[in-house]
């Protein structure tokens, strides 16, 4: 090989080395918590006990909240980023907080409404919430202005199975619903009861599209309910206790004092 050709290759070797594009590095939020939630925009929601603090898709801190008077917030569900529902469930309170965590209105009461064993919660389309009451195994839904529009019935009854829900969320005119021993039920927007899906023992999942997105163990899995496909890969990290969930195409990795945000692969 003559000198040119050597230099030449030399070059291209460089050059090449100079375009190449490193792997973007997680973005870490050092912050306690008992648990996160995240929305279509990239925001991050950490919670711990009754404070729940906003961060923006770059990271920065943005907004907190917090009402001493309802303990500890129990679930923060913030399919509609522009109107988060909080949970509390110790005093059976909703309160709904806008973009930039301000209450603009009163907290609604479950037992006013006529419902005091409500163990599950959850936002719905058009400014609607879900709840599940225990007393009587039934999926009810109310309109922003408190009017039930839609009810199952006893599901225990309809579905003849013994039914121990834990986790549920509204997505695309579906309502999920999460029985760890049988596995996910879902309904339409009216109560009616549609399919069932034969994933059981998840905690908590999210859905997009057609693929709902889970953790098992030190697994992160998709599952294409349309096409009955599941993929399944490790997460790093897993044994550490990461509390893995998919947001805006991106994992997001709790602990106890951080949580790590990475592109989803």
């Amino acid at each position: 090989m003559t000198s040119k050709k050597i230099i030449a290759s030399l070059l291209v070797l460089i050059c090449c080395s100079a375009f190449r594009f490193e792997e973007p590095k997680p973005l870490v939020l050092k912050a306690k918590q008992n648990f996160f939630a995240g929305d279509n925009f990239g925001n991050a929601y950490i919670v711990n006990d009754d404070e729940l603090v906003k961060y923006l898709a770059n990271g920065k801190f943005f907004a907190r909240y917090s009402n001493l008077k309802l303990g500890n917030i129990s679930l923060v569900d913030a399919t509609n980023p522009l109107k988060l529902l909080l949970y509390y469930r110790d005093f059976q309170q909703i309160v709904f907080l806008d973009n930039q965590l301000s209450r603009n209105s009163e907290a609604v009461s479950l037992e006013q409404l006529g419902y005091e064993q409500t163990d599950l919660v959850c936002a719905g389309a058009n400014n609607s919430f879900w709840l599940y009451n225990k007393q009587n195994n039934e999926l009810v839904r109310f309109d922003e202005n408190l009017k039930k529009i839609a009810a199952t019935g006893n599901l225990r009854q309809i579905l003849q199975n013994n039914l121990s829900p834990d986790f549920m969320m509204e997505h695309n005119g579906n309502l999920f619903l999460n029985c760890p021993e049988t596995g996910v039920f879902i309904f339409d927007i009216f109560g009616a009861f549609s399919k069932m899906l034969a994933i059981k023992n998840l905690k908590q999942f999210q859905v997009s599209e057609n693929i709902i997105y889970y953790q098992k163990d030190s697994v992160f899995c998709s599952y294409n309910y349309k096409l009955f496909e599941e993929v399944c890969k490790l997460i790093p990290g897993a044994e550490k206790g990461v509390v893995a969930k998919y947001y805006n195409k991106k994992l997001y990795k709790g602990y106890r004092d951080s949580l790590l945000i990475e592109q989803f692969k």
